[in-house]
């Protein structure tokens, strides 16, 4: 039964400083602007306009793509593309974004994937022009798309 009490206890005051540690916790930092939107040009698998959204928690930012421009070829489950979003940083250099993450999509649904994760600086400065987008299904179904001018409205800039 003592051990039984300790363990009780023991478990309460770990939750008490969960708690505590969350009350405390810095809060995330802002990205501006929290959307933007790229003219981009992905070959033979179409082009047009996609919308980009990007988050930001500390060091930690994430990127989401979704277009219209650019449709499922075929029925593609729940994240099972692999995908690389590669930013221009003001000033030279790249910050490279990854994830498997995507909806499940049925044939001819809008190419979303995301949200891809990268590490950010404050004060980066981060825009798709320059960059690139390369979205692997199948493990040998590569669609690459580059944007055709700058993103609207904006770069983002993390704090």
């Amino acid at each position: 039964m003592r051990g039984k009490r300790i363990g009780t206890g023991a478990s309460l005051v770990a939750g008490a400083l969960a708690v505590c540690g969350l009350a405390f916790a810095p809060t995330a930092a802002a990205v501006a602007p929290g959307t933007a939107t790229v003219n981009a040009d992905c070959g033979s698998w179409g082009g047009g306009e996609a919308a980009l959204t990007a988050t930001q928690n500390g060091t930690s930012a994430t990127v989401t793509i979704s277009t219209s421009a650019v449709t499922a070829p075929v029925a593609l489950g729940r994240d099972s593309l692999v995908s690389e979003l590669t930013l221009v940083k003001a000033g030279g250099g790249k910050t490279v974004f990854k994830g498997t993450k995507n909806p499940a999509m049925a044939v001819g649904d809008a190419l979303e994937v995301g949200p891809l994760t990268g590490t950010v600086a404050s004060g980066d400065s981060l825009e798709a022009f320059g960059g690139t987008l390369k979205v692997t299904a199948f493990g040998f179904i590569t669609i690459t798309c580059t944007a055709t001018g700058p993103q609207a409205p904006g770069p983002f800039v993390f704090d």
